[in-house]
């Protein structure tokens, strides 16, 4: 959420605080501050907005009230604290096919309006948060929305037919197979014909069903408004945040209205929403205001909740008094009441998130500080249960490393597999894995050209993870083991599967069972979740721990070249005195020198060496690592070795 703060200060009123010290309490009590950039005369500061208060703080309006709480000050101007004045008239008609879905629905009729630019002042402030300007009438609904997070649409009123004098609107679900033509994104005239599956909630033109909009997610190109628009009739309503939520995924019309909508914003908004655009418009693009419709069929209650003092304190780890804890309470806007060791609280009618006694806790705990709060070590707990599944899968790691594996964790994506998702991540995303196998196959592949660099003569490698599949049309899923074995970076040779059994046989031995692993080409896969019987109690295993330090570093991203060499040495001649030799010789490129082999003759003994090249900052070349060799050649000339 980018706020910026300059119109955040025309609600606290506070000119004193820089945006960096306003950002620095923000981040402190209430929210990640992911960013503070400047913008001419003004600065934006990014703020993200955790989902559990997305409700009231995707707005000016809740983040000035998060420093008012914070800082125990009034806001100097509080869009929610003056009940709306409105004049109520019924030539608009709504029907509302479910009340759960839509529990309210308001709209509102000016007359008389100018279709232009937006004065200089509006532009400039949704400019500083990444919002173009249309015109009046759309920049004035993004405002409000911005200004207190209720979304608002406005349609032409000309466009709509009126049945005796009076215009017709409607909220229902749509129907299989049904079409709606919505706004084209980024201001582009084409329309986008978006076919309907039965489960998206649509507002109609009543008089002849005609879909106007998908609502929560946006609005339709009926009765769109255009340059000729003089009558407007502006919508502020509450739409059920799961159907939102849904429409808005599956169609991946994610915009800023329908991310408020799902986060359901209070239902009490839309007339506060009302009174502010109402003025707005009335005052940037003139006309007449004519009066307000009110469809409120399923109205908010907020709950009084029983606050502890004790409990309270026992769970933030402090010694706060009632009188404190009171304090703080009002602060956030809640009527609370303080009856000897009980608080009884109410939260505003905005905050759809204090329900519960451990949300006011939460409350008290962040406006306090956290840093107030001690650090105290727990005792220690004693295990009571064991995790099958993260305990078999802990033993079977440390089996599989202590066998020179290496575990791998890969996509649980594939681009073509059982099954296929609904909303892909991407084109080669499309679908769940069924298998393991094929994902080790492709790590195989990616790694085996490394093994000289690693001084190993093939590559291992393991994965325990979810895959999925199709059963009785349901998804169903397990937990599979797949490791495999490649001896070279060619491909699989065939001599694989003898070190697999070798390895399947080590771990039915660990396990104490017969485990069915199916072979694929150097690669063993099977189901864990079979293996899960309950663990009564835990196996004392030791784990393998390395006597010597070790030291990791960042790994060259060039490819590396290898060169074998072989010599006759002397009596006396040991291995460890050739590779010092051999190392210095040559030089910074060489990355790993790893002995082959050895053999005696005639009274004379032959060492074999593999050494392993490679670049920090280039691909190396053919000529380079000759270079390299030449030298060496001659370094075990001059030491009297022969090379073979």
């Amino acid at each position: 959420m980018l706020i910026s703060y300059n119109w955040l200060k025309e609600y606290t009123g506070d000119t004193t605080k820089t945006a960096q010290e306003a950002a620095d309490l923000i981040g402190t009590h209430s929210f990640e501050i992911e960013g503070i950039e400047e913008k001419g005369s003004d600065t934006v500061i990014e703020i993200d907005i955790l989902p559990n208060r997305a409700s009231d703080a995707l707005c000016h309006r809740g983040i000035a009230r998060e420093l008012a709480t914070i800082t125990g000050k009034e806001l100097a101007n509080d869009l929610l604290a003056t009940e709306p004045d409105l004049k109520y008239f019924d030539q608009i008609e709504v029907n509302i096919e479910d009340s759960n879905a839509c529990p309210r629905f308001t709209a509102s009729l000016i007359t008389g309006v100018k279709i232009k630019e937006s004065p200089d002042w509006l532009k400039t402030k949704l400019e500083m948060i990444g919002q173009r300007s249309i015109n009046n009438i759309v920049d004035a609904t993004n405002y409000v929305m911005f200004s207190m997070g209720q979304p608002m649409h406005a349609y032409d009123a000309d466009l709509f037919p009126q049945v005796d004098g009076k215009w017709q609107m409607g909220i229902r679900l749509a129907q299989e197979g049904e079409t709606v033509s919505l706004i084209a994104e980024g201001g582009k005239d084409e329309d986008r014909i978006i076919e309907l599956k039965g489960t998206e909630q649509l507002i109609v033109d009543n008089s002849s069903n005609t879909p106007i909009g998908l609502a929560g997610v946006k609005g339709g190109r009926f009765a769109g408004v255009h340059e000729g628009t003089t009558k407007i009739i502006l919508e502020a309503a509450h739409f059920h945040p799961t159907v939102t939520r849904k429409t808005a995924r599956r169609l991946g019309i994610v915009i800023d209205a329908s991310k408020r909508f799902e986060n359901e914003p209070s239902r009490e908004l839309p007339l506060f929403a009302q009174s502010q655009i109402i003025k707005l418009i009335t005052d940037i693009a003139g006309g007449e205001y004519v009066g307000t419709i009110d469809k409120y069929l399923e109205k908010q209650t907020s709950v009084e909740v029983e606050v502890s003092v004790e409990r309270t304190n026992s769970h933030l780890g402090l010694n706060l008094s009632s009188e404190v804890m009171v304090d703080i309470l009002k602060r956030t806007g809640c009527k609370v009441s303080l009856e000897g060791d009980m608080i009884k609280a109410t939260g505003p009618f905005e905050r759809t998130d204090l329900n519960i006694e451990e949300d006011f806790i939460e409350e008290i705990g962040r406006i306090h500080g956290y840093a107030h709060v001690d650090s105290i070590s727990p005792e220690p707990v004693p295990l009571k249960t064991i995790n099958k599944r993260h305990y078999y899968s802990e033993f079977i790691r440390e089996t599989l490393i202590g066998l020179g594996f290496s575990e791998v964790i890969t996509s649980s994506f594939r681009k073509k597999d059982i099954v296929q998702l609904h909303n892909a991540l991407a084109s080669d995303k499309s679908c769940l894995r069924s298998t393991l196998t094929k994902n080790i196959e492709e790590a195989l592949d990616k790694n085996a050209g490394f093994n000289d660099l690693l001084g190993v003569t093939d590559t291992r490698v393991f994965e325990i993870g979810t895959v999925f599949y199709s059963e009785d049309d349901t998804v169903k899923e397990h937990l599979s083991l797949a490791f495999g074995v490649r001896l070279k970076a060619s491909g699989y040779s065939g001599k694989e599967d003898k070190i697999l059994s070798q390895v399947v046989e080590e771990v039915n031995k660990k396990l104490s069972t017969e485990v069915e692993f199916i072979l694929t080409k150097g690669i063993a896969e099977c189901n864990v979740t079979k293996l899960l019987k309950t663990v009564s109690d835990v196996d004392k295993y030791e784990h393998v721990t390395m006597g010597e330090e070790v030291v990791y570093k960042t790994f060259s991203q060039f490819p590396s070249m290898s060169r074998d060499i072989a010599m006759w040495v002397g009596e006396g001649v040991t291995r460890e005195e050739v590779i010092g030799a051999l190392n210095e010789a040559a030089g910074s490129l060489r990355a790993r020198t790893t002995f082959v082999d050895e053999f005696a003759k005639d009274g004379k003994t032959s060492l074999a060496f593999r050494l392993v090249f490679q670049s920090e900052n280039r691909t190396l070349t053919d000529g380079e690592v000759g270079e390299v060799m030449e030298g060496i050649n001659k370094t075990v000339e001059e030491k009297g070795w022969e090379v073979r």
